[in-house]
């Protein structure tokens, strides 16, 4: 006998139409949470993890090739020097690196790169909601609580379900003096101190990552992970970092971003305490960036990049990369990494294997229309 419950599930999973209730997919409540963190302006993959085993990367690369000097993770690839905290993760196991991976866009433009990596889509704005909305769908009321750490509700959030999103308010322009002073007229109230510092604290969050040593990132980080807390803490959030646009200069840029990057994930790990073991965090940017440096110690907009799955049931102490290689007849149109594993499947797989949802259903319900499989074992059963 079939009942409701049964064939409402075979009737999404034969059409790919998703409009049934919660109740009739919902995973058991968990105390599981789920981060994406967007890096805005698309991000080195070839430098975060630099295939310094490839032949061809030091000649494509020049004075970037030297960045290369971090925990050398296997023959094939070297972690960045600035990601000391993230090759200790990688050590214990709780970080999983996917390279080569992209979305389905395969121009070179952010605005459009960025809302297919957000709404799960095929092409540029054929959706008006995001995969981390409809996510929600998939879960009980309780594991629902979406929050992002942004002045304004991103893309991957905007959809039907009910959302929210927090940042302190910025400051506005003043000499460090005058900061100074309303950091001491607020010393002694408990209150306003803590408002006052936390902002100081976060002001650049949405922007580039401080070059002060990653400590304004780490502060961003402690602060996710703080609304995260507790049975009434978010369990789904979003943040975002821009300044990964490196056309020139990329050297310096690039290593502060990192510093930053790394620092932040650090202080996240650590404010969640033992939630760390059943948090997923994902890390992505829109696309990569050209496999040469260019005339002004840059790279340009590329194509295949770098993903990363952090967290203490995520798979970890692996790089996933079905490697094309870097040479002239690999290159993706003669310029950028070659994508070899779609970003959305890890996506899908990741996030099904983590709530413990049916993969198909995951991807379906995500990534309409999505060209491949959920890629499976990428989470600790």
């Amino acid at each position: 006998m079939i009942d409701r419950r049964s064939l409402l599930a075979r009737g999404a999973l034969l059409t790919g139409t998703l409009f049934a209730p919660r109740l009739a997919f919902a995973a058991a409540p968990t105390d599981r949470r789920l981060v994406f963190l967007i890096q805005r302006g698309a991000a080195d993959g070839l430098a975060t993890l630099a295939p310094t085993g490839d032949p061809a990367y030091a000649g494509l690369r020049g004075q970037l090739a030297e960045e290369a000097g971090g925990a050398k993770l296997d023959g094939l690839f070297t972690l960045h020097r600035s990601l000391g905290q993230l090759a200790g993760r990688y050590q214990a196991g709780e970080a999983l690196f996917v390279h080569a991976t992209a979305s389905p866009y395969r121009d070179r433009s952010h605005f459009d790169g960025q809302n297919v990596l957000e709404t799960g889509g095929r092409l540029p704005y054929d959706r008006d909601d995001g995969w981390m909305n409809r996510l929600i769908s998939l879960l009980p009321d309780r594991d629902a609580k979406a929050l992002a750490l942004s002045p304004a509700i991103p893309t991957a959030l905007r959809g039907a379900a009910t959302v929210s999103s927090y940042a302190p308010t910025n400051l506005p322009d003043a000499s460090p003096e005058f900061l100074q002073r309303i950091t001491r007229l607020y010393a002694d109230d408990a209150q306003l101190h803590a408002l006052w510092s936390e902002a100081v604290q976060t002001r650049a969050m949405a922007s580039e990552l401080a070059s002060d040593g990653g400590r304004g990132a780490a502060a961003a980080g402690k602060l996710a992970a703080s609304l995260m807390a507790g049975p009434d803490g978010a369990r789904l959030m979003l943040m975002e970092s821009g300044g990964w646009d490196t056309h020139a200069g990329q050297r310096g840029r690039l290593a502060n971003q990192l510093t930053g990057l790394d620092a932040m994930l650090a202080a996240l790990r650590d404010g969640l305490g033992s939630a760390w073991a059943d948090t997923l965090v994902i890390v992505a940017t829109e696309f990569g960036r050209t496999a040469a440096v260019n005339g002004t110690g840059g790279t340009d907009h590329g194509t295949g990049g770098l993903a990363m799955l952090l967290g203490g049931r995520v798979k970890g102490g692996r790089i996933l990369a079905d490697w094309p290689g870097l040479n002239q007849a690999a290159l993706y149109e003669g310029r950028d990494l070659k994508p070899t594993t779609p970003l959305d499947m890890v996506l899908a797989g990741a996030i099904a294997g983590h709530f413990g949802l049916e993969p198909v259903l995951t991807a379906r319900t995500l990534f309409p229309g999505g060209a491949g499989k959920a890629l499976e074992g990428l989470i600790r059963g």
